[in-house]
């Protein structure tokens, strides 16, 4: 078994610590209807569609 040479300081305890709750980088998924990125699991925000369905309806802008 492994036995540490020295002490480690506050710091860098502290530091190696403060590494793993590092967060990432968000993921992201092409949508299959109109080929913008999107969330996972989420409703495209650009065309509103989920599973192949129109969750969220759009409004046109009015000219």
């Amino acid at each position: 078994m492994g036995v540490p040479k020295g002490k480690t300081s506050k710091a860098n305890k502290r530091m190696n610590r403060a590494a793993r709750y590092t967060l990432g980088a968000p993921a992201f998924s092409e949508c299959p209807q109109c080929h913008e990125l999107k969330q996972p699991h989420h409703a495209c925000p650009k065309c509103g569609y989920y599973n192949g369905q129109p969750i969220v309806l759009k409004k046109e802008k009015a000219e």
